[in-house]
């Protein structure tokens, strides 16, 4: 009894100290579930009429985009289906910029040029992943927040068990019938329980990006004890281009390359070397709804040479389980790893998230509300 009371303390100070990062963090993850789908219904430039006609190469691609953004750097060229456009993506980490230009992958035509860093889903991210904070401050507290959100789960699974183990059928429906108190209690540890798994999930995912010792003791366990090695592109030998291939730019030869092996691919995306010594990166997804598969390949600017590297950012075949596992992340927590029935999953989980914290409170409120008037009542009598 004693040991129930000291874990139903802690978890109500910890609600009470986290319930409102823990609201938005949970609501803006809702809001954002459907964001790809949303913005393809709204933003029509991101379609394009498919022709017989064939794409023109990263290349000219970029050519005409550069013309529409100089001095700015381009990041990569990605291609997707026929009838998607072509998307020229800008990004400087010391300029702060993330800009996408969307093209006609035919013609060449620019749709649309649109900043990453504003708009609606962007205020939705940047609330989900640093509450409108300055990164440095926001991550860390959004990081922490999670945490905390997760010793609250493992301690209110325990405060949903009952005292004596019996009555738990009870324990499973919401008593609607009952006063506005009781409802919001059920409402508390009934929807509560039956998301804590993907709860715990969802916040486990989260913890992978919010601190570096989970990120890295999460891989050791998952991989056996190996090591988690940062993405890094690979070095290209500084020589000149061998003959017979200087003719046509390196990131067209790369793109038909992996035009030629990928031919069912969702997208393949090239990264131009970022200076004469990078490789170019490239990128390709069988499945536009998830990333976890892409095959991710390296070659040398100069003699299109494959290079090796030892991340797990490498081809999917090379990958481990534990390196499998760990490229799901990303499509974990945001449910898309199993497609449209799990983003609607994480929608729901995150909604019953967001409401924990109100119901919890109104709980703490009530009960201290009615001691009130216990003590009031108490006062009245003795007088």
């Amino acid at each position: 009894m004693k040991a129930r009371k000291i874990i139903s303390k802690i978890h109500l100070w910890l609600g009470l100290c986290s319930g409102l990062l823990v609201f938005i963090i949970a609501i803006t993850g809702c809001i954002y579930a459907f964001q790809e789908e949303i913005q393809d219904m709204t933003q029509p430039y991101r379609f394009v009429e498919e022709t017989e006609t064939p794409y023109l190469p990263p290349s000219k691609i970029r050519e005409i985009a550069d013309a529409e953004l100089p001095d700015k750097h381009i990041h990569a060229v990605m291609y997707h289906t026929e009838n998607r456009a072509a998307k020229a993506i800008y990004y400087s980490f010391e300029d702060h910029y993330y800009l996408t230009a969307y093209l006609n992958p035919y013609t060449g035509d620019v749709l649309h040029i649109k900043d990453e860093f504003s708009g609606f889903f962007r205020f939705i991210l940047d609330g989900h992943f640093y509450l409108w904070l300055p990164p440095d401050i926001g991550q860390p507290v959004v990081a922490s927040a999670t945490l905390v959100f997760l010793v609250m789960l493992v301690s209110g699974i325990f405060l949903w068990w009952p005292k004596n183990g019996k009555n738990i059928p009870q324990r499973f429906s919401v008593r609607w019938k009952s006063r506005w108190r009781r409802k919001n209690y059920d409402l508390h540890q009934v929807l509560g329980f039956y998301i804590i798994v993907f709860a715990v999930i969802f916040a486990l995912t989260g913890l992978v990006w919010g601190f570096e010792w989970f990120r890295d003791g999460y891989y050791a366990a998952i991989t056996g004890g190996k090591d988690y090695k940062d993405y890094y592109d690979p070095d290209s030998e500084h020589t000149a281009a061998p003959a017979g291939i200087a003719d046509v730019p390196a990131i067209d030869q790369v793109w038909l390359k992996m035009q030629q092996e990928y031919p069912d691919a969702a997208w393949i995306e090239i990264h131009p070397p970022e200076d004469e010594f990078s490789s170019i990166a490239a990128n390709a997804n069988p499945d536009a709804s998830t990333y976890w598969q892409i095959d991710y390949r390296y070659f040398d600017q100069y003699s299109l040479k494959e290079l090796p590297v030892d991340h797990i950012w490498n081809r999917f075949d090379e990958a481990s389980a534990g390196d499998k596992l760990m490229r799901m992340n990303y499509d974990i927590h945001v449910g898309a790893i199993l497609g449209l029935p799990g983003k609607f999953l994480a929608f729901f989980v995150s909604l019953v998230v967001a409401s924990l914290p109100v119901t919890g409170f109104l709980i703490w409120y009530g009960r201290k509300k009615k001691n009130k008037h216990k003590k009031q009542r108490k006062e009245m009598v003795t007088a």
